[in-house]
């Protein structure tokens, strides 16, 4: 009985320490095969941001081909904030490639008159350079129309960003982009009709939902800029939002809206493009955004 009874408590003894040691070792992962656990893929670095692109196409809109800017319903790409060769300007091309290489690695496909429906075939000229940096400039037109019905969608104007930039990455799947904001369009009515030329020569149809009646400060007319106001910060928003989607797309956050063009800036032709002082300015902010590391 004796030996009986030590042999089951041996017996016991074993199997409880092989039961825990088991135990043991699935609770604290050692030997024991166990369930398996597939790691998980480590999330894709980021891209860095090139702040040396080694060229540049630029799309976009009047502002981009330096319209009215060197003499009247011309454009003047020469001053061109993004492409132009320009002294006075330093465009953001000679700016980052020097004068040399921004001759022949800088291309300009803006278009004056342009909306963001225009983009999408701009883009394709555009990717088909495979251009490291492409610039953006587009919305005023959107927003400039005859009347604030007839504006172009923020629906409509998000889906054309969406679609420009699809049809860069089919062909130029690594190439970098710079947004600059939609201007300040009210900024630009305050700023012209201190001038009585300027607002004479608005008269002709320059953007005449802001412009159109530019004394006139009753309540259809603040509520009219209002509107138009309120479109282009819209477009603001979609610009951010849809570039902020893309790992390879930088949006000015804003700068360009938030600069405030005073009468030197603008064209003394039309008192609404930027005159060639305003497309250094330009010039400025796009190259300050581009080179920041973050």
């Amino acid at each position: 009985m004796r030996k009986q009874g030590h042999r089951s408590r041996a017996v016991v003894a074993v199997l409880t320490a092989a039961v825990l040691g088991v135990a043991g070792c699935d609770a604290v992962g050692g030997d024991s095969a166990g369930p398996s656990r597939e790691a998980k893929p480590s999330p894709k670095p980021t891209p860095a941001w090139d702040s040396s692109p080694a060229s540049i196409a630029a799309v976009g809109d009047s502002i981009t081909r330096g319209f009215d800017a060197c003499g009247i319903l011309k454009d003047c790409p020469d001053v061109s904030w993004a492409t132009g060769a320009s002294t006075q300007v330093d465009s953001l091309a000679v700016r980052l490639l020097g004068r040399t290489k921004a001759a022949e690695r800088s291309w300009n496909y803006a278009v004056s008159g342009s909306r963001m429906a225009d983009l999408p075939a701009q883009m394709a000229q555009a990717a088909s350079r495979t251009p490291a940096l492409v610039t953006v400039m587009v919305g005023a037109n959107d927003a400039c129309r005859d009347s604030t019905a007839a504006m172009t969608s923020v629906s409509d104007f998000r889906a054309g960003f969406e679609d420009a930039l699809a049809v860069l990455r089919k062909t130029a799947p690594k190439a970098q982009v710079y947004v600059a904001s939609v201007p300040n369009l009210k900024r630009l009515w305050s700023q012209g009709r201190t001038n009585p030329m300027g607002k004479q020569v608005w008269k002709l149809g320059v953007c005449p939902s802001m412009l159109a009646d530019a004394d006139a400060l009753d309540a259809a007319a603040t509520e009219r800029r209002d509107t138009v106001q309120e479109r282009v910060e819209a477009y603001n928003s979609v610009l951010k939002e849809v570039c902020a989607r893309d790992e390879r797309c930088r949006y000015d956050g804003g700068a360009v809206y938030d600069y405030r063009f005073g009468t030197d800036q603008l064209s003394h032709w039309d008192w609404f493009h930027p005159s060639v002082n305003g497309q250094a300015r330009l010039a400025e902010i796009a190259y300050r955004k581009v080179r920041s590391v973050s």
